[in-house]
């Protein structure tokens, strides 16, 4: 491309500072962030007909909030959880909390990582109602989205569309408090191949690393993706030998962050920073977690089979583990095979493998997925096909609540919102699979590309 220069020694590109590409390119990130912005605009719209118009002395929605959270499919957990986590009270998050011998979390200990809890803390700072901590939740977490659509359009150009105008940002952006952790991953991946720096591989692997352990401390999921990560830069910083050095301080640095971020609620209240695990130990699957775990074994995966619920308790987690060790495996063979280590399409698979095997599958996970649609190119079809099946489950799940609720003729396998439950958790189901396939299969990009630099050099390639 005309204007982009080259190391010579090192085959890295150099970006161009100024000129008609440059100029072109800020706007494609205006036009981006613009329409993430809009999409954002219309997630909290969606989720703001369930607020009000009236309130109860608890600053909970009324009339009718439970009828209508379903009902219209309108439902988050954020304001869902404005009542009974202390939440409504301003606890600041653990450091007095508990749970209770019914598994009750209470005294400001929510079941989320730290990172999420002081966000749900900062969003209810200023509210009194449930309508207020949605507001404040969606103005706190709004800009992670939008950093997310720019990083993405700096890595994948118009591709990024698949996120600003994503219909998952509309269902889910303000579901849960899941906006952040996406942005950390996708920080991380751009950390490593859009980032303009001198700073060598290895380098830029630690500071990925750092945002994929805040990522933790959000919401788990990107520490999986250290281990990828700290393989990609043990074969790819020296080519032809082995950097052990590099990838062990990709580790360390991951799990340093970690146990920064959490040292001190640790310390400050362990019984309730502790809670928040034991909260997730003890989820049993049931209608709840729309799993294949509760669909696929009716009436044995009923919530009161103690042997059944124990079995998932360790069959769940070996499971996701093992697809892990599988995704990683395969981009192992690659390496050896092609030279490539693809870490964020190994990445991708394991993510899938997650939310295949988990024992619960929350609706706002398509969040997580959805930027690996971005940066990892798989047939649109199969993308099409993820989506509308998404879109069946987020919408299906809770006219089903709503029916059952309020008894109107629909059990749990009959009526038209049953079979909609049905076909999401199944075609989602299936779909994972060939995904997982298709992540480790496809050319990972980035990998191959490699990070951009900030020195200019006066090199210029036509």
């Amino acid at each position: 491309m005309t204007g982009t220069t080259v190391d010579a020694a090192s085959g890295e590109q150099v970006l161009p500072r100024s000129g008609p590409a440059v100029v072109a390119g800020r706007a494609m990130l205006a036009v981006l962030v613009l329409l993430t912005g809009v999409t954002l605009l219309l997630g909290y719209a969606n989720k703001a007909r369930c607020t009000g118009p009236t309130f109860d002395e608890s600053g909970r929605s009324s009339p009718d909030y439970g009828v209508r959270m379903e009902r219209d499919v309108c439902y988050s957990d954020i304001q869902h959880l404005w009542i009974g986590r202390g939440i409504d009270t301003h606890a600041f998050p653990y450091v007095s909390g508990s749970i209770t011998p019914e598994g009750q979390l209470v005294g400001g200990s929510v079941e989320y990582p730290v990172l999420t809890g002081l966000l749900i803390w900062a969003g209810a700072l200023f509210a009194d109602n449930d309508a207020e901590f949605l507001l404040g939740s969606a103005l706190v977490m709004a800009p992670f989205g939008l950093a997310t659509g720019y990083l993405l359009g700096r890595l994948a150009r118009w591709r990024a569309l698949m996120w600003a105008l994503g219909p998952p940002v509309v269902l889910y952006a303000f579901h849960n408090w899941d906006l952040p952790v996406v942005a950390c991953a996708v920080a991380a991946v751009f950390v490593m191949h859009g980032w303009r720096s001198d700073r060598t591989l290895a380098q830029r692997g630690v500071v990925a690393a750092v945002l994929l352990g805040l990522g933790f401390a959000f919401k788990l999921y990107p520490g999986a993706f250290v281990l990828p990560l700290a393989l990609y830069v043990l074969v790819a910083s020296r080519p032809g030998r082995l950097h052990w050095r590099g990838a062990l301080h990709v580790a360390g640095a991951a799990t340093a962050t970690v146990v920064l971020v959490n040292l001190p609620f640790m310390l400050a209240g362990y019984e309730g920073w502790r809670a928040s695990f034991t909260f997730q130990q003890l989820r049993k699957v049931d209608f709840t977690t729309n799993s294949i775990w509760f669909w696929g074994f009716r009436p044995t995966s009923d919530p009161d089979n103690v042997g059944f619920q124990s079995l998932m308790d360790w069959l769940s987690p070996t499971l996701v583990l093992l697809s892990f060790a599988v995704a990683a495996g395969v981009g192992w063979w690659r390496w050896r095979r092609e030279g490539c280590y693809p870490w964020v399409g190994v990445s991708a698979a394991m993510l899938c493998g997650f939310l295949l095997l988990h024992k619960v599958h929350s609706p706002q996970y398509t969040l997580w997925l959805l930027p690996f649609f971005v940066l990892v190119q798989v047939p649109w079809s199969m993308v099409a096909a993820y989506l509308l099946a998404d879109l069946t489950m987020g919408i299906g799940i809770f006219r089903w609540y709503y029916h059952l609720h309020e008894d109107l003729g629909s059990g749990i396998y009959d009526g038209f919102s049953a079979q909609a439950v049905t076909i999401g958790v199944w075609g989602r189901a299936a779909l994972l699979v060939v995904l997982f396939v298709l992540f480790l299969r496809g050319t990972d990009r980035l990998a191959t590309t490699p990070p951009p630099r900030r020195t200019p050099l006066a090199e210029s390639v036509p």
